[in-house]
């Protein structure tokens, strides 16, 4: 596990004994309006509103997911922050940033994310920056996400699920070679650098560690 220095952040709403189709109802109402994140477990309902603090890394992280995809020539669609629900395990949420790599060729051409039909993304990508009474993980493993890159409490951590739950692994399933422990120096210099710096230094990183080619000139 990998740290950063942690951010405090207003706690979200929270409501409770919320069926399914209120929880429904409000998807379609706030679909237009982005800035606010549902998360919902068996009847608890929390709303958010994140902060930059919380998407910056999520865009960084999302960011560094394009180049190594792009770098190491592997198929990829961004699902970004889409709504991933099943009505038959009463969960849903919407991931910071989700990926389909692996499966990619499940979902090709797909106009909706249907989880009944269509495979779940194989990487997700979770900052916490609140104190959420909901165990997002939880939810992920329910809905069976492969892998979840989790920025919490100033840790930066791969959790691999493994039968009903996730285990931190040092390695993430998506790139084998890739180590929690490779992105904090690039993590930790947003805020000292531009986006456009840092992702263009990591696209070097990965060159020669993941990919064995010499720097360039």
């Amino acid at each position: 596990m990998s740290q950063l220095t942690p951010t405090a952040a207003p706690p979200p709403a929270v409501l409770h004994d919320i069926d399914w189709k209120t929880y429904s109802r409000l998807l379609r109402v706030l679909q237009s309006r982005r800035r606010y994140r549902l998360t919902y477990d068996r009847g608890t309902l929390e709303i958010m509103v994140p902060l930059i603090d919380h998407e910056s890394p999520a865009h960084l992280l999302g960011r560094f997911v394009d180049a190594l995809t792009e770098e190491m020539n592997l198929p990829m669609r961004g699902g970004g922050s889409v709504t991933l629900r099943r009505r038959r395990r009463q969960r849903g949420l919407e991931p910071d940033r989700c990926f389909w790599i692996a499966s990619v060729a499940r979902i090709q051409g797909r106009q909706t994310l249907d989880l009944r039909r269509d495979p779940p993304p194989d990487l997700a990508i979770e900052v916490d920056v609140t104190s959420s009474s909901i165990n997002r993980m939880s939810i992920y493993a329910a809905l069976r996400v492969p892998e979840v890159w989790r920025l919490s409490g100033g840790a930066l951590s791969f959790q691999v699920l493994s039968g009903r739950q996730y285990q931190e692994q040092t390695h993430s399933l998506a790139f084998p070679g890739l180590a929690s422990a490779d992105l904090l120096p690039f993590l930790t210099q947003q805020g000292q650098f531009d986006d456009t710096h840092i992702v263009r230094q990591f696209r070097e990183w990965v060159r020669q560690h993941l990919l064995g080619s010499s720097p360039s000139p």
